[in-house]
């Protein structure tokens, strides 16, 4: 049976542990990540001849598991490193993590243990990348991505900067069209590549999409991070990618023929922000290259050197992405010239301004700059996104859902309006903004103020501007307003029923009932359509691609839904996916859907992940299910007799306080041994009789429970034997229409709730509001100051 992926990661992140203790996240991922390649390059390249990477003999990942238990283990591992790293000029590459460091590693025994259980941990069957893409799923990609993830949150927030979020990277690479590449030659590069994730994904959108392999150009100034991206290039089969360790700005690598830098097709880039030693290394009023022409940025501050850089670097026809801080857009002094004399040429053609918090070498917020010289001069406008409020909490950080995702693509590839998110500025209105691109002088996000209404307040009503505002609702439920609200004065309604009654009303009102069999239809005709999608599920199928599928059909349908946000049930699909759907599928692709066998079998137990007992309950055995509900009812209302005897008879001077253990329990035993002890004893009666009763309960609890729980037994033992029965057919229609569609059809449920309870709410927020009107309440208290003075009077108190 196939390993679920999210146990593969999982594992993969519990071999840092065999390290932690001698060393930090940064360093110990070093460690990790050579194993990772050695068993990456000797799976897939080993035996090869025709390959651009050689395994030679001794410098592969089995001579490693040859060593488990070796006394000399660590010094080997390095030998057969060394002797790979060799055979491919990876030299400082591969070889930079010591695997004999005492200090990190332990002495004696315990390095010999360590190295073991490290070697053993990817020493396992399901991590195999004989075909990397196994089942067209990046096995090593997604594990990869899933242990930089975590490297980077514990490296903390001075060493996490090798790591760009994917989530980011895949928005960048998107947004620049590299799904629209054209030519195998085209190219690729990132100045400040680190870790590679970034120019990766960038990569992956391109030949994902088209299938074109583009050339791939980093350069990186820090030793072990270049050494790093290197490696990945590699472990992400783009062995031919160049990765240049130097200082981009004061020894940019990569140049043509005439000494002038090297144009590229694509580039995009996360550097880092706002460094102050910018310049160090070269003079950039003299720089050769011509990239400051547009002005030098600041002596302490890098931000616009990067972006310069990028864009003397990109064709005529490129395209461009960059990560910076919100500052580049409004401060002053030399930025704001450079910034004014980019936008007059007009290559930047928007800005994505994203949630704070995302990156790991900061907290603080970041955007998108993307740079198109293609549609330069013609530009009229720049597109702004406001992104800054759609995301998640993970741990310490923030993290766009892939419905954040997706909005953006959709929004800046489209180039749509959406009211509070997205707009389309004309250059005009920078330029009398003095070209400040602050974005929210352009987009205003703040959620409208609910006013309070003084006339109101004064003479009761409902004002018709706040339900007006709900608009939405009445477009799709016109007569729903009438059969709430009549008019009461100009401008003012009243509730034609009683609070208690708004929500009846609603839920009640068949135009409701209509909305609810429209959302209803959109998701059977998503589910009919795909079902034969997931009962086909056959081994060797695409998992991304099957997500693929389901997910943009679904977001594409909803997109119909009135009141519904469709990225939002586009992201309960997403959800559930990496919750559950993912490690089924990942299973049925490996194992495909065979049935599965009763324990005890010579094929082992059945696979309750995969089907769960309580589906085969639900199905076949709802009696007996419903019984032992039954008999549980039973012993449960024996206890609550057994409390509530205890709560009235059981304290310190009750009759069953002598009966209870140290503990403070009422047990057969112990009852039984204060009735023993009061045998003889003839003015205990009252005690004698709580006691009885109290061990009748006990005894009849006791029965009940066993019953239960031999009832419980017969059952689990009757759907064990059940799995091995069933067919597949049936196993395919209670996977798929009783535990996959079945938890979709309740998510999309939750979004109408909401949608219902978000209307309800606010009508009775209002109706609250203004139920009573000033003068009823100042009569009010008028009449309760009369009583309360003339109680006062009584009592003697002059008022």
């Amino acid at each position: 049976m196939a390993i679920k992926k999210s146990e593969l990661y999982s594992s993969l992140w519990k071999s840092c542990d065999e390290l932690r203790g001698g060393m930090d996240a940064s360093q110990y991922k070093d460690y990790v990540l050579v194993l990772l390649f050695v068993k990456y390059v000797s799976d897939k390249y080993a035996g090869n001849p025709h390959s651009l990477i050689e395994v030679p003999p001794g410098g592969s990942f089995a001579d490693m598991v040859a060593l488990k238990g070796d006394k000399e283990i660590g010094d080997k591992i390095n030998q057969i490193i060394s002797r790979l790293a060799e055979a491919n000029n990876l030299t400082g590459v591969i070889d930079v993590a010591d695997f004999n460091d005492q200090e990190k590693l332990g002495k004696g025994k315990e390095m010999v243990d360590r190295l073991s259980n490290l070697v053993s941990i990817f020493n396992t069957p399901a991590l195999n990348f004989k075909g990397n893409r196994a089942q067209g799923d990046d096995i090593l990609g997604d594990a990869y991505e899933y242990l930089m993830r975590h490297f980077a949150t514990e490296s903390g927030k001075s060493k996490g900067q090798f790591y760009t979020p994917a989530e980011v990277s895949r928005i960048i690479a998107q947004v620049i069209g590299l799904a629209g590449a054209t030519d195998s030659k085209q190219s690729i590069y990132d100045p400040t590549c680190g870790s590679g994730s970034l120019l990766l994904k960038a990569h992956d959108e391109a030949k994902s999409a088209t299938g074109l392999d583009l050339a791939i150009y980093g350069q990186e100034m820090d030793n072990a991070t270049s050494a790093l991206a290197k490696m990945n290039m590699i472990l992400h089969d783009c062995p031919t990618a160049e990765i240049w360790k130097d200082n981009t700005l004061s020894a940019p690598h990569f140049k043509d023929r005439l000494g002038y830098l090297k144009l590229f097709d694509f580039i995009v880039a996360n550097p880092p922000f706002s460094t102050k030693a910018w310049s160090n290394g070269f003079n950039p009023a003299e720089d050769e290259y011509n990239r400051f022409s547009y002005g030098i940025p600041p002596e302490k501050n890098g931000d616009y050197a990067f972006l310069l850089h990028m864009l003397t670097s990109l064709k005529s026809t490129g395209k461009a992405a960059v990560i910076l801080p919100h500052g580049v857009l409004f401060r002053g002094g030399a930025e704001a010239a450079i910034r004014k004399r980019i936008l007059q040429q007009g290559y930047i053609q928007g800005i994505i301004g994203l949630p704070a918090n995302l990156f790991y070498g900061t907290g603080i917020p970041a955007c998108i700059i993307v740079l198109d010289k293609e549609g330069s001069a013609g530009r009229k406008g720049l597109f702004l996104i406001d992104a800054s409020k759609g995301f998640i909490k993970d741990g310490n950080k923030n993290r766009l859902r892939e419905q954040d995702i997706h909005k953006i693509v959709d929004t800046f590839t489209q180039q749509l309006e959406v009211e509070k998110f997205a707009r389309l500025v004309p250059m005009a209105e920078i330029e009398a903004n003095d070209f400040n691109l602050n974005i929210p002088r352009y987009i205003d996000t703040s959620e409208a103020e609910d006013l309070q209404d003084i006339e109101a307040h004064l003479h009761g009503g409902i004002p018709e501007r706040d339900i007006d505002a709900l608009q939405a609702y009445w477009g799709v439920m016109p007569n729903l307003r009438g059969a709430l609200f009549e008019p009461l004065r100009p401008g003012y309604l009243s509730l034609r029923v009683s609070i208690s009654e708004i929500k009846p009303t609603i839920f009640g009102h068949p135009e409701f009932d209509a909305f609810r069999h429209t959302v209803a239809g959109l998701f059977e005709a998503w589910r009919d359509e795909h079902r034969p999608n997931l009962t086909g599920i056959a081994i060797g199928d695409q998992p991304k691609a099957l997500l693929k599928q389901l997910a943009e059909d679904l977001l594409h349908r909803f997109e119909a839904a009135p009141l519904l946000n469709a990225y939002d049930v586009y992201q309960h699909l997403q959800d559930y996916w990496y919750a559950t759907l993912q490690d089924d599928v990942y299973q049925l692709v490996i194992d495909g859907w065979k049935p599965l066998i009763a324990s005890g079998s010579s094929q082992g137990d059945p696979n309750t992940d995969l089907l769960p007992p309580e589906l085969i309950v639900r199905r076949y055995y709802a009696a007996e299910a419903a019984a032992i509900t039954e008999l549980e009812a039973k012993r449960d209302a024996i206890s609550r007799e057994l409390e509530e005897l205890d709560e009235e008879q059981g304290g310190e001077d009750g009759p069953l306080a002598e009966g209870k253990t140290d503990k403070g329990k009422l047990t057969a035993a112990s009852v039984k041994a204060r009735l023993k002890a009061i045998k003889h004893e003839r003015d205990a009666d009252e005690e004698r009789q709580a006691l009885e009763q109290c061990l009748e309960l006990i005894q009849r609890e006791a029965e009940a429970s066993k019953k239960v729980k031999a009832a419980q037994k017969m059952l689990d033992a009757k759907v064990l034997a059940h799995y091995a029965q069933l067919s597949e057919a049936e196993l395919k229609n209670l996977v798929v229409d009783n535990k996959w569609l079945a938890t979709l059809q309740a998510d999309v449920q939750t979004e109408l709730d909401r949608v219902s309870q978000a209307l309800t709410g606010r009508i009775r927020q209002l109706a609250e509001r203004y139920a009573t009107p000033l003068p009823a309440l100042n009569a009010e208290v008028e009449a309760l100051a009369v009583k309360v003075n003339a109680h006062l009077m009584k009592m003697g108190f002059a008022v």
